[in-house]
């Protein structure tokens, strides 16, 4: 498996291509997020100069993970979209703290269970290590995410520190939660 990481400027063109379209392909069609999307793409508000997107790549060139990682001190996702997540406390807005946001790992090329069972494949826990190890080389030390309820059990379960900023809401008839990931805090793996 290779990671590849960096910004739209720094990465080749037809990976970012690839990229949204398989963005488009998990929130979009596999997981039925109403997004707007063109010509099969998925791109927001939040995919600017500043994101950092990683890329899990297998042998012959698919893409089986991708994670966009935002500073927040930039507009970012639960700051702007899902603020009701953090409870009573504000979101967060320092430097060393960035957001991460459109996680996926899912193999289009295999046959597919569970949607949520992606989180726990050798291909998200490789991309959520390598996510990590960046963040902390850019002197990150906390990650913040919107997340599904049962995320958190399935990240402690991989090794990772993970915990509730607050109590799950009801959104759209699905709970989510704001997550925080503590960079340097990983378990024993």
């Amino acid at each position: 498996m290779e990671y590849i990481a960096g910004t739209a400027a720094c990465l080749k063109p037809d990976l970012m291509t690839g990229m949204a379209r398989y963005r488009h392909r998990v929130f979009v069609e596999s997981l039925g997020w109403e997004l707007n999307t063109q010509d099969g793409l998925e791109l927001d508000q939040f995919d600017g100069p500043d994101t950092v997107y990683m890329v899990a790549r297998d042998d012959e060139g698919q893409l089986n993970g991708i994670a966009r990682l935002l500073p927040t001190t930039h507009p970012y996702l639960l700051q702007e979209v899902f603020p009701q997540l953090m409870g009573q406390q504000l979101p967060p807005r320092q430097a060393d703290v960035w957001e991460l946001s459109r996680f996926a790992a899912m193999d289009f090329n295999e046959r597919q269970g569970n949607p949520l069972s992606q989180f726990s494949s050798p291909v998200a826990v490789g991309l959520l290590r390598t996510v990590l190890a960046y963040a902390a080389q850019h002197g990150v030390q906390r990650l913040i995410t919107v997340s599904p309820l049962g995320i958190e059990r399935l990240l402690r379960r991989a090794g990772f520190a993970a915990h509730r900023a607050a109590p799950p809401v009801v959104l759209d008839g699905r709970p989510l939660f704001a997550c925080w990931i503590e960079v340097q805090g990983r378990l024993a793996a």
